[in-house]
């Protein structure tokens, strides 16, 4: 008897809505996590990124929050370190028991957090890396912000070979999960004849003298280099090829090299062409004039006091308002599944990013556009959009 009500007591405990609750879910919180680099090689994305979502979090907050909840968002700094990464989701799902993970950067970090987000199917919104790995193999909680790296990178070479009189490329890569996107990019233009391949060249995240690899480059007789390096990397390699004489040399960036700090680091540096770019948003300062993205910069600005956005502050917010997008069109009982579902109905102009959001039950890509850019004096110019 003893037993029996033993069990009965555990059925009703189970069933209370305590332990039935949503992980990361009250009455009136919602925890998100976000895994970032605020220290390491790509901290201009992450940095800004999380100055942005927070900005935006903290306005939806002071106006109630969504359907009553005020969102909370939770901050790791991994450093671009991929353990250090793995411990911050691990605090971040199982101490702090977070709904969903945004805007994680790193690819090789966030396919080591999959590890723990997978098993408990929390969702992955808007990482902050453009590998195809973020979507693929299709899970029902992965969800990628735009088109991926292997996708731009080759529309971008197309570009280049069209436009530019691209032939033989060069690749400088780091050698992880990210390089190994735009190597593979490379490689398959490579092996259907669409361009022949040169000299491949690994380099360590702290790596700093560029010289020796370029030298490789030259004796390869490539005309380009598609390059995935941290951003100060890019930044110093291509300006010691312009120092070298390598003044015809051309560069292919990733998406991750398609930030503002590159433009403007570049022509400081003296360079002010000769470097392209493909991603899957459009850059900020060439649509300051726009409307919608004229009140967002001064919405920035007052919120962070920073002079000026730039490229991970477009992501955070864009990454965040997908966030709350789906939050808001899953209505008030929150659940995971009703978040999934309430991702797959979206459909929107993004007006800060410039790209059009749209997911399904079949396709977690939410931005299909490629926009190929290039450098000119110092901004990012758009040279061809790919729908």
């Amino acid at each position: 008897m003893k037993y029996l009500k033993s069990l009965a007591a555990a059925a009703t405990l189970a069933a209370s809505p305590l332990l039935a609750q949503t992980p990361g879910v009250t009455d009136d919180e919602i925890r998100i996590g976000g895994a970032h680099d605020l220290s390491g090689i790509f901290a201009p994305f992450s940095v800004p990124a999380v100055a942005a979502a927070k900005a935006h979090f903290d306005e939806i907050n002071a106006n109630g929050g969504i359907h009553g909840r005020k969102i909370t968002y939770i901050v790791e700094d991994h450093g671009y370190q991929v353990p250090r990464a793995a411990q911050a989701a691990n605090k971040l799902i199982n101490r702090d028991g977070v709904f969903a993970m945004l805007l994680n950067l790193g690819t090789p970090h966030n396919l080591a957090m999959f590890q723990l987000m997978g098993p408990q199917g929390v969702p992955n919104i808007s990482p902050i890396t453009a590998a195809r790995q973020m979507v693929e193999p299709f899970e029902p909680w992965k969800f990628a912000g735009t088109s991926s790296y292997y996708d731009a990178v080759k529309a971008a070479i197309a570009y280049m070979q069209e436009n530019e009189g691209t032939e033989k490329v060069c690749l400088m890569i780091l050698p992880t999960d990210f390089g190994k996107e735009i190597e593979a990019a490379v490689h398959d233009l490579a092996e259907a004849g669409s361009i022949e391949l040169g000299a491949e060249i690994g380099h360590k995240p702290d790596e700093s003298d560029f010289t020796g690899a370029l030298g490789r480059v030259r004796e390869s007789g490539c005309d380009t280099v598609g390059m995935a390096l941290g951003i100060s990397q890019m930044i110093n390699a291509i300006a010691t090829a312009r120092k070298l004489g390598m003044e015809d040399l051309k560069f292919m960036l990733s998406s991750a090299g398609f930030h503002t700090v590159v433009a403007k680091g570049l022509a400081q540096q003296g360079v002010m062409d000769g470097v392209y770019s493909a991603a899957g948003w459009q850059d900020l300062e060439a649509r300051l004039g726009e409307p919608e993205v004229a009140e967002w910069v001064a919405q920035f600005k007052e919120a962070t006091g920073e002079d000026y956005p730039g490229t991970g502050a477009l992501l955070g917010r864009s990454g965040a308002g997908i966030l709350t997008a789906a939050l808001e069109a899953a209505g008030p009982d929150l659940t995971r599944e009703s978040f999934i579902a309430a991702m797959e109905t979206l459909d929107y102009e993004d007006k800060i990013a410039g790209n059009h959001v749209d997911f399904s039950a079949e396709d977690h890509e939410g931005a299909d556009e490629i926009f190929v850019n290039r450098i000119e004096n110092g901004s990012w110019v758009l040279v061809q959009t790919i729908e």
